[in-house]
């Protein structure tokens, strides 16, 4: 009985993946706070696309940080090995001082086997 239980919350674990960074790009859009005379008044919302790639397919997704001075880790950079678990709309990042970094799916596209990291990454632009 003991065997089976520890088998089912050994199931239960999520799963992750060796991965790669294939690209990070800090971004923002814009966002409409109040209108004023018909003009509008608008703040920059900050915010990483994240790209890391699983075997022959680039993941590229959003990741919000929490305050506009959040940085990513240093080492995270292009051809970085992670650990990567993935959903259906998301991917989640193992961050090295533990926890991890989410990211909403934008998109996704299949690179060959042997296409170097930098070249996995133009394709997706």
């Amino acid at each position: 009985m003991l065997a089976l239980l520890t088998g089912i919350c050994l199931a239960a674990q999520p799963l992750y993946l060796n991965g790669k960074i294939a690209g990070i790009e800090k971004k923002t859009r814009s966002r409409v706070l109040y209108y004023q005379v018909n003009t509008p008044v608008t703040a920059e919302d900050p915010y990483y696309e994240v790209s890391v790639r699983l075997k022959n397919t680039v993941y590229v997704g959003e990741y919000t940080p929490r305050h506009s001075d959040e940085e990513l880790p240093a080492n995270w950079n292009a051809g970085a090995q992670v650990q990567v678990k993935l959903e259906k709309h998301k991917f989640f990042i193992k961050r090295p001082e533990g926890g991890e970094l989410q990211a909403v799916i934008a998109k996704h596209y299949d690179v060959p086997a042997d296409a170097p990291d930098k070249e996995a990454e133009q394709k997706g632009k």
